[in-house]
């Protein structure tokens, strides 16, 4: 079956090499420019990040670098912010996002989501000096996170996820629209919190991995409480192109069928998160 499904992909793109033309446009100018252009984030570990060679690293970085060698292009990876890549219209300034995105509905009216490719736990940091034990208990407080992301969206009781295998979730946490700290990732968030308990914030709701990740570089925080809902991750591409959705979904189903996405979570999580957790 691994073979079959790895067989058909190569297919596939042998068969839109062989042509003058493709018929999706954006599939058309990867194949033809052979540079598959993904928008990531330069300061959010362990998923994307610049390491201490200055050279991108992360878990989503690897997956896209692997999403590039199985079309047979290279990869070029660019730093649009978090709201602008949600937004969708990219009119070819980037060809995917492989950013750990939640595919909701509302944004599933300007992006298309091929597939998902693995799930995270988020959950709220608080500084380590804080007396707080449990997410209840920042009712009220200033919590600091990314703008336009699900946590602010969770923040805000907004945040529908809708995705198959998406466990269910509530909203455990209640604090005022003045309140929630809006930044342009979330390390920029923790760089605040780390500054003291409560000196600008009291706390930060990110993806558990990235508090994960800045606690273990030397960041005085620590998790409170149990998660407080988990993402359901996919890669997302502009609307309008079926002929790239269709190839996406190919590489992405064979690199569960083969392990291959397993072993990365395994490398930068020390987890199997390609399946659903409660």
């Amino acid at each position: 079956m691994k073979r079959l499904i790895k067989f058909a992909t190569m297919a596939l793109i042998l068969a839109l090499g062989t042509g003058s033309a493709w018929s999706g446009e954006a599939l058309d100018r990867v194949m033809k420019n052979k540079l598959l252009k993904s928008a990531t984030s330069a300061s959010w570990a362990p998923q994307s990040f610049m390491n201490d060679k200055n050279e991108w690293d992360g878990f989503d970085i690897d997956v896209t670098k692997e999403i590039a060698k199985r079309l047979g292009v290279k990869v070029e990876f660019v730093t649009p912010a978090w709201d602008i890549m949600t937004a969708g219209n990219w009119y070819g300034r980037w060809d995917i996002s492989v950013g750990s995105m939640t595919p909701t509905k509302a944004r599933a009216k300007v992006l298309t989501f091929p597939a998902v490719y693995y799930y995270t736990p988020a959950g709220f940091a608080v500084h380590k000096d804080s007396s707080y034990k449990d997410k209840a208990e920042l009712n009220g407080k200033r919590i600091g996170t990314t703008a336009a992301s699900t946590y602010e969206l969770y923040l805000k009781k907004d945040l529908v996820i809708d995705a198959v295998g998406a466990p269910a979730f509530k909203f455990d946490v209640t604090t005022t629209a003045k309140k929630i700290r809006s930044y342009k990732d979330s390390n920029t968030a923790l760089d605040d919190l780390r500054i003291g308990d409560g000196k600008r914030l009291d706390a930060v709701l990110s993806a558990i991995p990235t508090i994960n990740a800045a606690i273990k570089s030397g960041y005085p925080l620590r998790n409170i409480g149990t998660p407080a809902f988990y993402e359901p991750l996919s890669v997302a591409i502009d609307k309008g192109d079926k002929e790239l959705q269709y190839m996406i979904a190919g590489i992405i189903k064979e690199m569960h069928e083969d392990g291959t996405l397993t072993a990365l979570s395994i490398k930068w999580y020390k987890t199997d998160n390609t399946k659903t957790t409660n």
